[in-house]
């Protein structure tokens, strides 16, 4: 048995060398991760629609979008600049969400995908 692990292993190594040999007759495909960050999720969740919806489109093979953990920032201040008075404070937050998408697909198409129009 130890023969024929040793002979599947090496049909694999031989079916991937192979496997890069064809892609380099072709156009070259690429891994291309793209992650964008924001502060406003409606606008984030938009953004991501439009590229997917674009490199689907063009039958691209795409992974996404990958929901990444909210970077929370906050920030608790004095509300009296002097000290007196009673003890209040202000809490602010800022929300920082991250979505990740990867694509396979040569440079050229995603340069056309990514050039899409994003409002502030």
């Amino acid at each position: 048995r130890s023969v024929c692990r040793d002979h599947r292993s090496q049909l694999s190594v031989c079916t991937m060398s192979g496997l890069k040999k064809d892609y380099g007759d072709e156009a070259q495909k690429h891994r291309i991760r793209i992650t964008l960050t924001s502060r406003n999720v409606e606008n984030l969740e938009k953004v991501c629609r439009d590229l997917i919806k674009g490199a689907k489109d063009k039958k691209l093979n795409v992974k996404g979008p990958v929901r990444l953990p909210t970077k929370r920032l906050k920030h608790v201040t004095r509300k009296t600049p002097n000290g007196e008075g009673s003890k209040t404070w202000d809490r602010y937050e800022m929300r920082i969400h991250k979505r990740l998408i990867d694509l396979h697909s040569p440079s050229e198409t995603v340069k056309q995908i990514t050039s899409i129009c994003i409002e502030p």
